[in-house]
């Protein structure tokens, strides 16, 4: 039978028969088949080589066996603050009364443009990053940010965005209620931001869940009055919490309460505990892009000299023959999606190749 594949779907394969991890294409779907019936071995990505991720050269501290208090403050309600936390500093949010949530903004001290995703941390953290999950960069940085070192409640979420004046406008008729939105673009001015800097949050001390219907749901909180979130920057950044403003929804149980902040030096044993990163050639810095100004006026023009320059295009595609015995017939016959594919087997193993390919080197 006869398998179409892009190009690039073919060099997935071409590196594992470069590894050795098959003897030809036959053999590879041989072992896709029998693994995916009999359970997917691990196996190091081939081709590959780490690098691992280590503090960058222009970072200069000393770490000391004990933490060096920097800064303290108490956010009251409706409130936020931006802060500097350099890298290899602590950046403490904590709980005053209990129950409070807290959005957080995160930016390059030294490039703006660079903030926090909620989207990529949540692709790759899950919906309630806790202790142990990065803060990520938007592409095509998408390096990481912060660490998450200490997660006391362990109730963070990347589902819900910032609350907003609109939005207590148009559901409840408030034209002035205490929001994040807002809190968010006051606090970022002290450092000449403006409100369409604000991104979406990273939501600290905050209950959701989602629904069997799809839906998003906030829900009450338990968070204990010690309770405290720590944050490492691996890098210079602006971290900017605000006490979240909703009072009429369960996101702080229905009240609004201070939050305090501390930034710190880090002690070696805090530095320690940051796993390695690899790096990789695709985390992209203003110095690689084709257009590395930052615009400045509003409007947008076309440019007459634009001449498109898309990546591995024009996509091409091979038709490659796999020979598969009985057995890897029936087994395809088994494991074959039909629900999308119907009768289409040549679909169905494109399917069943990759989604092995994808699992066994993840």
């Amino acid at each position: 039978m006869y398998v179409t594949l892009t190009a690039q779907q073919r060099e997935l394969f071409d590196r594992s028969l470069s590894a050795g991890e098959a003897l030809d294409l036959d053999d590879l779907a041989r072992t896709a088949l029998t693994e995916t019936a009999s359970g997917i071995r691990r196996r190091p990505l081939p081709g590959v080589q780490p690098t691992e991720w280590t503090w960058r050269d222009d970072v200069a501290f000393t770490p000391s066996t004990q933490r060096v208090l920097r800064e303290e403050h108490r956010l009251e309600p409706g409130t936020g603050k931006a802060f500097e936390v350099r890298a290899g500093q602590i950046l403490r949010v904590s709980q005053v009364s209990g129950d409070q949530c807290a959005d957080l903004n995160v930016f390059n001290l030294h490039d703006y443009r660079e903030a926090m995703h909620v989207g990529r941390t949540r692709t790759l953290h899950g919906i309630h990053p806790d202790q142990g999950s990065f803060l990520w960069s938007a592409p095509p940085r998408e390096r990481a940010m912060m660490y998450l070192l200490t997660d006391d409640a362990g109730l963070n979420d990347t589902l819900f965005p910032r609350c907003s004046a609109a939005m207590y406008e148009s559901m409840f008729g408030f034209d002035e209620h205490t929001n994040c939105a807002d809190m968010q673009a006051e606090a970022q001015r002290e450092y000449g931001l403006t409100p369409d800097d604000v991104h979406d949050s990273f939501n600290l001390f905050m209950g959701t869940r989602v629904n069997p219907d799809g839906t998003c749901e906030v829900v009450h909180q338990h968070t204990p009055a010690d309770a405290f979130v720590e944050l490492i920057a691996l890098m210079d950044v602006l971290a900017v919490p605000n006490v979240c403003g909703n009072d009429i929804f369960r996101t702080s149980n229905y009240a609004l309460r201070p939050l305090d902040v501390t930034v710190m030096d880090a002690a070696e044993v805090d530095l320690a505990a940051v796993p390695g990163l690899r790096a990789h050639r695709s985390q992209r810095t203003p110095a690689a892009f084709t257009q590395p100004l930052i615009r400045t006026e509003r409007s947008l023009r076309r440019d007459p000299e634009y001449s498109p320059a898309f990546a591995r295009t024009p996509v091409t595609t091979e038709r490659v023959e796999v020979s598969l015995d009985e057995a890897g017939a029936a087994l395809l016959d088994a494991h074959a999606r039909r629900d999308l594919y119907g009768d289409d087997d040549e679909a169905a193993l494109r399917d069943l190749l990759i989604s092995w390919w994808v699992a066994s080197h993840a």
